[in-house]
């Protein structure tokens, strides 16, 4: 069956030309016009990117996981912000007495107290705290010289971890956090590249289908053609039943590969429609590729090149930014697992106020001096007028060390994998170049080469037409000729969409470096 289709191939190309007053057409003027006669919606290779750019699943995944780390980062730094706290509570309490000093045989007393003030975190691990506390006692004691009586008091304490590894342990999930953004800034926009990079190559298939999809319909029309020149000929005597039998297989065959070429247009177009989240517009059931792929694309040296990619490309830079954030956590893991000593110290003073109230011991009536409003307290309070302060040392010692080694020993390993995924990375980036720029490299000497065996091969199939009705070719060689003239078609094809989908390979692999821009 393999051999009998170019045959009957070549057996239509004779029949053509065997009236001289009928010219032989050029099959790949014949192929040009049935593609500016396809039915689609035209779409440029720009308009494509631009729609995957908005629409794209993949790009608007990446940028999900950027704006989570924002969100990360945000959630991390909020961790040194300022906190300010307030409490308060009230107790009234009835308690019996059995001692004369109680003041009342039940003792009633209305006690407020409340605390209030600001907390904050450093980045070097300072944790600080300013508040003030208040109480409001009133009873009905009679040996209480001021009711109400208003204590306060008011502190700076701070606690200083010193084997902590201060900036390192104290912001080490802040470092990690926007190490990650960095990251995933870099995967999102590594990720818009490649989604231009797969439309191109989309739509270079979609462009490579439509040339498939002509030249079969240029095979059905002139099998067509061939069946009624052969009943033609067999009116005549010329040939046999069996030539008309060969004639209507080879037609038939042709429409069913011509319906698969037409659902594989459709279905590569369907392909296209999905990555970029657009369909046809109008009445059109598909797309059209409405530019060519170009012929010709500089060639920089490939070391430079690999070294630009190395450099530039966004995903080993991710990468590279995985190492730095899995890195921040094992080095504060390492200060962590000493033993924890904190410096801790506070500032103060106190103050009394309330209603001055005279106690009658015995036969003497007795006051305080001093008394004040609520206001006089908290007056002495931030006048120090009552100071107080207080520093010290807090050493926690574990025994074995086991938990803070065995976290550090844990981080460490995962420094050393995100090491190796680079380097594995950036091998892969390397291979990946060097073969993109070999076809790069070759692609315009390869796209001359299938442009010359086209055309060779159009003028072999010319020449072997007249040699076969001047008998001095076989119909064997003329089936060979045609098969020969149908894979060079299928070879120019592909040189023009190989080359192309290696260009934009190496544009997504130097994240956007090819071509190098000139100075």
């Amino acid at each position: 069956m393999r051999k009998i289709l170019p045959f009957l191939f070549s057996s239509l190309l004779v029949v053509c030309s065997t009236s001289v007053a009928q010219p032989v057409s050029n099959p790949d003027s014949a192929v040009q016009a049935i593609l500016r006669g396809l039915n689609g919606s035209p779409l440029s290779l720009q308009n494509a990117k631009d729609h995957a750019l908005a629409n794209a699943v993949q790009v608007r995944k990446a940028e999900a996981a950027y704006r989570a780390a924002e969100g990360s980062v945000r959630r991390e730094a909020g961790a040194f912000d300022p906190q300010l706290f307030f409490n308060l509570s009230h107790l009234d309490q009835q308690q019996p007495t059995a001692s004369f000093f109680a003041g009342a045989p039940v003792l009633s007393t209305q006690q407020t107290t409340s605390r209030s003030g600001l907390r904050m975190k450093l980045p070097v691990g300072t944790e600080l705290e300013l508040a003030m506390n208040t109480s409001r006692l009133a009873t009905n004691s009679t040996f209480a010289f001021l009711n109400p009586e208003y204590d306060v008091f008011g502190t700076v304490s701070f606690r200083q971890p010193l084997l902590g590894g201060f900036t390192v342990s104290g912001r080490k999930q802040l470092t990690r956090a926007e190490l990650e953004l960095d990251a995933e800034k870099a995967r999102y926009d590594q990720q818009v590249i490649a989604v231009s990079t797969d439309v191109e190559h989309m739509y270079w298939d979609l462009y490579a289908v439509e040339r498939d999809f002509a030249v079969q319909k240029l095979t059905r029309d002139r099998a067509e053609a061939f069946l009624n020149e052969t009943e033609l000929r067999s009116r005549a005597g010329l040939v046999g039943p069996n030539q008309i039998a060969n004639a209507k297989t080879f037609l038939a065959q042709q429409e069913l590969l011509l319906i698969e070429r037409d659902e594989q247009l459709d279905r590569q177009s369907d392909l296209l429609a999905a990555l970029i989240g657009k369909r046809p517009e109008g009445a059109a059931s598909r797309f059209i590729a409405a530019d060519e792929p170009p012929g010709d694309f500089p060639a920089d040296s490939v070391d430079a090149l690999v070294e630009r990619a190395l450099k530039i490309n966004l995903d080993l830079q991710a990468a590279g930014r995985s190492i730095d954030a899995a890195r921040a956590t094992a080095d504060a893991a390492g200060w962590e697992a000493l033993p924890s000593v904190n410096l801790v110290g506070s500032l103060g003073g106190s103050g009394l106020g309330g209603g001055s109230q005279a106690v009658i011991f015995g036969t003497d009536t007795l006051r305080i001096s001093g008394a004040g409003s609520f206001g006089d307290a908290v007056s002495q309070v931030t006048r120090r007028k009552f100071p107080n302060w207080n520093i010290g040392v807090e050493v926690n010692l574990p025994i074995g060390f086991r938990t803070g080694n065995g976290e550090k020993e844990r981080l460490q390993a995962q420094v050393l994998s995100a090491q190796q995924s680079y380097l594995e990375q950036s091998r892969a980036l390397e291979e990946q170049v060097r073969t993109a720029y070999r076809e790069v490299l070759h692609g315009k000497s390869r796209i001359v080469a299938a442009k010359a065996g086209v055309e060779a091969a159009q003028e072999q199939v010319r020449i072997g037409l007249i040699e076969f009705h001047n008998g001095r070719l076989t119909a064997f060689e003329l089936v060979r000729l045609g098969e020969d003239f149908a894979v060079a078609q299928q070879r120019y094809s592909g040189a023009l969409v190989r080359t192309a989908k290696a260009a934009a390979t190496l544009r997504q692999l130097t994240s956007g470096g090819y071509p190098p821009t000139s100075n």
